[in-house]
């Protein structure tokens, strides 16, 4: 036993070495920036640093809630991520159960050139492409398609009932074939045992579906649905940003905390409000995925994160 611990300890060396790019990026990327803390509550001024700048209190937090726009923008951050949550996860657990029915020649060959490719393309790139589909002038759906149909062209970047349907499926069309990539892998460790005692009692493809797949999908569902709970206060801002090209009428339907911040430090440049915004959403996420995991824990203590 003390051969066997002396070997491991003289290797962990190693591991610590393979270890170290990984920890060093985590804390460079993760912890480091958590010194910004500070700037939440002071009135940081360039020339005096971070420490010589006047502490202000929670003054910084005011101007998220002051405004005439913060119960929209905390609205609509809100529920588009519950949406992309609760829609996003059905959309990908659908796909991957239809892509792993399909088989592997067919299902690496529409996998890989149709469902990864979006969500390599930046959100400039996809911004340019919904721009051309639906600008007034010269885009695809009121040149092409509406009056292919008998419609008339719509004005979509200055109609706000059209975009939270849009923002929807342009979030799913980049970001579901990615995703699905997580049940694919929980599909693909199944025991095929089970699927054949399922067959030879009768059992449907619908019926396994519903009787093995999903229910064997569960503690992933909801490992996933709590790790999206943590940015449930974030929100994607080239899809807020780039797709409804900074559109001042659509402001109401489009405005985030996120792109409210960006607005707000393009005409003020002042940092401490950034900083004051992100600790906000942070402290919120935490708050909401420890109360998620404790309904978890409450409900099904297996499956809880921790």
């Amino acid at each position: 036993m003390k051969q066997k611990e002396k070997r491991l300890g003289s290797s962990s060396w190693r591991m610590w070495l393979i270890a170290a790019p990984g920890i060093v990026y985590l804390f460079i990327n993760n912890y480091l920036p958590m010194f910004g803390v500070f700037l939440a509550f002071k009135d940081y001024k360039y020339t005096r640093g971070i420490f010589g700048s006047a502490w202000c209190g929670f003054d910084n937090f005011e101007f998220l809630f002051r405004t005439s726009d913060a119960w929209i923008m905390t609205r609509n951050t809100l529920l588009y991520n519950l949406s992309f949550i609760v829609v996003g996860t059905a959309a990908s657990i659908f796909l991957a159960i239809l892509l792993t029915e399909l088989g592997e020649r067919l299902r690496a060959k529409f996998f890989q050139a149709s469902l990864l490719l979006p969500n390599l393309l930046s959100w400039v790139v996809i911004g340019v492409i919904s721009f051309a589909f639906f600008n007034a002038d010269s885009g695809f759906l009121d040149n092409r398609v509406l009056p292919a149909l008998g419609l008339q062209p719509i004005s979509f970047y200055s109609e706000t009932k059209y975009w939270p349907l849009i923002l929807l499926l342009v979030y799913l069309w980049k970001n579901t074939g990615y995703t699905c990539i997580i049940y694919m892998a929980s599909i693909a460790g199944i025991s095929k045992d089970i699927y054949e005692s399922a067959q030879l009692d009768g059992a449907s493809k619908l019926q396994q579906i519903f009787r093995i797949t999903l229910p064997m999908l569960k503690p992933t569902v909801i490992i996933t649905t709590l790790m999206s709970v943590g940015r449930v206060f974030f929100s994607d801002f080239g899809l807020f940003y780039q797709v409804p090209q900074n559109a001042g009428k659509l402001f109401p339907v489009t405005q985030t905390i996120d792109t409210y911040v960006y607005r707000a430090l393009m005409d003020s440049n002042n940092i401490s409000m950034a900083a004051a915004a992100a600790l906000f959403q942070s402290v919120m996420g935490f708050l909401l995925v420890v109360s998620a995991n404790a309904l978890v824990r409450k409900i099904d203590k297996d499956n809880a994160l921790f």
